[in-house]
């Protein structure tokens, strides 16, 4: 399967050294299946960095996951909400888990747990606000091992900031 990272360098040997660890999943290298995600987060990390381009990198990931602990969300948003919001307040539950895949919030995401924790929302509030999109998901390499083991570097290319 391929999936994609999108950035302001080349990954050719990703790991999780770079990784800011309040993410949606904690602290890892983190890729998509969806190509136009990845070119959104690219062009994002130029203009942040203020390179001119961006770089969507390219993996071939083996879909064979013996030996790994994975954690899957599926649909629910009331675990997925937890576990995001636990990340993000820095707990590292998540580094039970080599690899984590699940859904990605729209940018609301950061208002939304920032509500819930402060205890202006409750739960019910917080998942109302949440707007996940369908298509788009993200798989978290927690661990090396992880990456080693299921990543092989496929190439990239540059992408072009919009005007």
């Amino acid at each position: 399967m391929m999936v994609y990272h999108g950035s302001s360098v080349i990954v050719k040997h990703p790991d999780t050294g770079h990784s800011y660890s309040s993410l949606d999943f904690g602290k890892g290298f983190y890729v998509t299946t969806n190509e136009s995600q990845a070119i959104t987060w690219a062009k994002r990390k130029a203009v942040y960095r203020n390179t001119g381009a961006g770089i969507l990198n390219r993996y071939e990931m083996k879909e064979e996951l013996s030996g790994l602990i994975v954690k899957r969300f599926a649909s629910d948003l009331n675990e997925w909400l937890d576990f995001v919001c636990a990340c993000r307040d820095g707990h590292n539950d998540y580094q039970q888990y080599d690899v984590i895949m699940g859904k990605v919030a729209n940018d609301k995401v950061y208002r939304v747990v920032e509500k819930y924790h402060s205890g202006d929302w409750d739960r019910e509030r917080a998942l109302q606000e949440i707007r996940v999109y369908p298509n788009y998901d993200q798989i978290a390499f927690i661990t090396q091992k992880a990456i080693d083991q299921l990543l092989n570097f496929d190439g990239y290319q540059e992408v072009e900031i919009d005007g």
